[in-house]
């Protein structure tokens, strides 16, 4: 899951930045209302969480601004005011949750995990040919046994498992786990996909990872 954080404050971002990381999730920090709103606009997001006083553009008009363009994205405001006036504009204004600050790590992860259900229903687990990747766990099972994913092999996987017949671009899995402004060389994901190759043989996995040239990788069933 890919998180958009726009909060001013660079010292909470990075704790944020830090817990949501530590927890699977891939993230992007900005720091003021109008690169917010550009990320949104062009990004592949999942969830955003929007401090409401920004420089530039606060978080509220980011959020209107999202809304009037038609987007149903999951949105947690995270702010300092704790006014019930203050928190009925901003779910008036299409929030789906509000969080005043200072909020305990566990509040956060449990706020994205709510709003992010009500809009998708997402499955625990996936399942495709033997294997099942456990979302609440990050644990990838076979018959054979089962192995803890590292964050970014979680990520890729689960990319993989939800459309395990559509191929995924380099691209897209730059976008989506390092994001746009990274300075990581695209051939990470091939060591990525690596390393999951191995993971699925010691599992004796009847699924393995397709390289198609020029376009992307895929899973397929072994059959022979």
């Amino acid at each position: 899951m890919r998180i958009l954080l726009a909060e001013d404050e660079k010292a909470l971002s990075r704790v944020i930045v830090k817990i949501f990381e530590r927890n699977n999730y891939s993230i992007d920090a900005v720091y003021d209302g109008e690169e917010a709103l550009d990320y949104l606009e062009a990004g592949n997001y999942d969830c955003a969480v929007l401090d409401i006083m920004m420089p530039k553009m606060d978080g509220i008009t980011v959020l209107k601004k999202l809304r009037a363009g038609g987007s149903n994205l999951p949105v947690l405001m995270l702010t300092a005011k704790a006014e019930i006036d203050d928190k009925v504009l901003g779910l008036d204004s299409g929030a789906n949750y509000y969080l005043t600050k200072p909020f305990d790590a566990k509040e956060l992860l449990a706020a994205v995990r709510a709003i992010t259900r009500k809009t998708s229903e997402v499955d625990t687990k996936l399942t495709f040919g033997n294997i099942t990747l456990d979302r609440s766990t990050f644990e990838l099972s076979s018959p054979s046994g089962s192995v803890r994913l590292a964050n970014k092999e979680f990520q890729m996987l689960e990319m993989l498992m939800s459309g395990p017949k559509n191929v995924i671009s380099v691209d897209q899995f730059m976008d989506h786990i390092w994001g746009y402004d990274t300075d990581t060389e695209s051939n990470v994901v091939w060591v990525y996909i690596s390393y999951l190759r191995k993971k699925l043989a010691a599992l004796d996995a009847d699924v393995r990872i397709k390289a198609s040239r020029n376009a992307g990788y895929s899973l397929e069933i072994i059959t022979e």
